[in-house]
């Protein structure tokens, strides 16, 4: 599932070819992602400005104005959606659900599983959306740091990670990223986020920071469909240190790393190197 990571990716990847630019028209080849699509929306599109493109969590929003009616353009990846800029005209392959046509480009969705998002907030505050307002801290917000995550977490006895990826709480860490930091961090996945210290949180939320900061340069993780607005691949996934990397010996002191299940999610640990 794109992450916080490569919606950044996909965000930057657009902005030098999309901001300033009018949409000309709008195809929609399917009725609906993971919500309905209004039938009203490619007509709804055309003629809008996108002024910015901005990210919250996993989604990416596109702030469109037309003769003073602001809205806004809400899309969320899903689990195998990505976002490619392609020429105009190029014919649409099966996974091909939308395409938003420019004077010199075409933005097209891609979407095999179809959970993604594509929706339209009328209006000039994007924070008043439902799937907005009830989004949690940017992790990479100057906000959010050790001694706020220590108090977030007072009284929780959930595990630290699936804690991580609660989009209530904090947004768009998601397995790959949780994963990693834990492990850099020296934290053990299964262990009650009530019961880490102050210090611990510090260097945990230094990790947190670290680890998508460099998965942002390194172009996201391409574990399965996500690939850039250009079509080229992510490559963060092959530094890992242990996620992917069940019974292979950990990078640090050879330990065989181990994979359990939590909340519904493959979980990758050094059973020596995080306690």
């Amino acid at each position: 599932m794109p992450e916080l990571p490569e919606v950044e990716v996909s965000r930057l990847g657009l902005l030098p070819h999309l901001p300033g630019n009018r949409i000309a028209g709008a195809v929609f080849r399917t009725p609906r992602l993971r919500h309905d699509i209004p039938a009203d929306m490619p007509a709804r599109l055309a003629g809008l400005h996108v002024d910015a493109i901005h990210r919250r969590g996993k989604y990416l929003l596109f702030d469109c104005e037309s003769a003073g009616d602001g809205g806004w353009l809400i899309v969320h990846l899903g689990m195998s959606g990505s976002l490619r800029l392609v020429a105009n005209g190029t014919p649409a392959q099966k996974h091909d659900h939308v395409d938003l046509v420019f004077a010199d480009t075409t933005l097209r969705l891609r979407d095999p599983r179809r959970f993604g998002t594509v929706l339209w907030h009328e209006g000039g505050s994007i924070e008043s959306h439902p799937l907005i307002a009830v989004l949690g801290i940017e992790p990479l917000s100057p906000q959010f740091d050790g001694d706020w995550l220590y108090l977030a977490t007072r009284k929780r006895s959930t595990p630290i990670k699936p804690l991580l990826m609660d989009s209530h709480l904090v947004v768009g860490i998601g397995n790959i990223y949780a994963s990693e930091a834990l492990f850099r961090a020296g934290i053990s996945p299964m262990r009650a986020a009530g019961r880490i210290g102050r210090l611990r949180y510090r260097k945990l939320a230094g990790e947190i920071r670290a680890t998508l900061q460099e998965s942002i340069a390194a172009g996201g993780s391409s574990v399965r469909d996500y690939v850039h607005s250009d079509g080229g691949a992510g490559s963060f996934q092959v530094t890992c240190f242990v996620y992917g990397r069940e019974g292979q010996p950990c990078r640090i002191c050879q330990t065989p790393i181990r994979a359990s299940r939590q909340a519904g999610r493959t979980t990758f640990h050094c059973p020596h190197c995080q306690r």
